[in-house]
């Protein structure tokens, strides 16, 4: 099964309230993305336990497995984005496919517990680099393709919303699975 590409533009979730996860990047403290981000990795290692973790529950929606390798990889890219911008003044950063990627990296046939492991390494090493963040740090810039602005702060909180959806993403497809809606 091949996935829609999600092209949406999730920018969005800095100014209001995810309608589907909860996640307010507004109330969102950014000194706490260390943590966020380890808590959020507990997460994936307790859904990729699951033995259906690479079954897809729809059509239109990624595996736990797929998901978990997608957070995994958007932590190694963000660390790299965030070293940039704490080393360099308005880095811009190519754009990455995650669609391409899931497909050429063969997300659906990758071990659940070596991706829990790496997942849980990806998000340690950009906790601690969030965590060494200084208070004057945090407004220094970077830039995406697209041109979209952030700022390290900004940044922060609209990263944090990523791993947190999709926990929701599949989360959510599960229960309604279950409760058959």
């Amino acid at each position: 099964m091949t996935i829609t590409p999600d092209d949406k533009d999730w920018t969005w979730v800095l100014e209001r309230r995810c309608p589907e996860c909860g996640f307010d990047a507004a109330t969102f403290d950014v000194a706490a993305t260390g943590s966020a981000l380890r808590a959020n990795a507990a997460e994936w290692r307790a859904l990729l336990t699951d033995v259906n973790a690479s079954d897809r529950t729809r059509d239109d929606r990624w595996s736990v497995l797929e998901y978990a390798c997608h957070v995994r990889d958007a932590s190694r890219i963000y660390l790299m984005r965030l070293d940039r911008m704490l080393t360099e003044d308005g880095p811009r950063y190519a754009n990455w496919d995650q669609d391409e990627t899931a497909i050429a990296d063969r997300y659906c046939e990758q071990s659940p517990d070596q991706v829990a492991d790496e997942l849980a390494g990806a998000a340690e090493d950009l906790a601690i680099r969030f965590d060494a963040v200084r208070d004057d740090e945090w407004s220094r810039t970077g830039f995406r393709g697209d041109g979209a602005a952030f700022t390290i702060d900004s940044f922060a909180r609209y990263f944090v919303h990523d791993p947190i959806h999709h926990v929701w993403d599949v989360t959510e497809v599960r229960v309604r699975n279950i409760e058959g809606s």
